[in-house]
């Protein structure tokens, strides 16, 4: 087992996006980090990144929905740096905006597995390494999203799963204060990634009109979540929004 003495950070949904960039951002703030995803050839790239600012990376391809690919990826965490300081939950998916009647088990499944399961698949493992490692302790960021607080139409699983997180959060961060361990959430809205250009083109509004959205560079929502990375073991953000200035979340529509 190769141990470190360095913050180590695992990230989920690495490949692109908001997981990409928070895992460079992490790394150029002096962290060592475990990239996963299930595009190996993407990954791989981010851990280039990583190791150009001179921390150590690696990079496991999983799907965080499969309680077995999950296991491994922790252990191989645990087998390259012995310990982990940071769990960041990001990894999500949505199904087709079609009218919820339309939506299938399958559909709904599939959010759920990973949106949801998924987190709680990769909390509870960072849980068991965190309480059990020396010095013991550590930290999990469950990226919420603005769907958190409020929907898109026809969103329901998507939407459905990210309430869920907020009570995944509020649980963690309870479950966690004997052993100093604190969760926090990130609700992100409209950053720049392959999941939001539509955005700029235009996207149903809850009046029934199809609008352009304004996006912030995915920088931000990385840089949001260092912040919370860094600060000491007796202070947590527990909640914490970032989003485009002008995007439509506060007010009636």
């Amino acid at each position: 087992m190769t141990t470190t003495n360095n913050r180590v950070a695992l990230v989920t949904g690495a490949t692109s996006g908001i997981g990409r960039a928070t895992a460079v951002a992490l790394a150029q703030d002096g962290w060592d980090v475990v990239v996963a995803g299930r595009r190996a050839e993407l990954l791989s790239a981010v851990a280039v990144e990583i190791e150009a600012t001179s921390r150590d990376a690696l990079s496991f391809t999983a799907d965080v929905g499969d309680p077995e690919a999950v296991a491994a990826l922790f252990d191989a965490t645990a087998e390259r740096f012995g310990r982990l300081d940071l769990l960041f939950n990001n990894a999500g998916t949505g199904a087709p905006p079609v009218p919820f009647e339309e939506l299938t088990l399958a559909q709904w499944q599939q959010v759920v597995d990973v949106n949801l399961t998924g987190s709680f698949l990769c909390a509870q493992k960072a849980v068991a390494m965190m309480k059990t490692q020396d010095p013991s302790g550590g930290r999990i960021i469950n990226n919420g999203s603005i769907s958190a607080h409020s929907p898109r139409p026809n969103s329901a699983p998507y939407t459905a799963t990210k309430h869920a997180i907020t009570g995944l959060t509020k649980s963690l961060d309870l479950d966690g204060r004997p052993y100093g361990i604190s969760c926090g959430q990130l609700d992100i809205g409209n950053a720049v990634s392959p999941l939001t250009a539509r955005m700029a083109e235009g996207v149903p509004q809850a009046d029934g009109t199809v609008k352009p959205e304004p996006l912030m560079d995915v920088a931000h929502a990385a840089n949001a979540v260092v912040h919370m990375a860094s600060l000491p073991p007796e202070a947590n953000v527990l909640f914490m929004t970032v989003k485009a200035s002008e995007m439509p979340f506060v007010g009636r529509g």
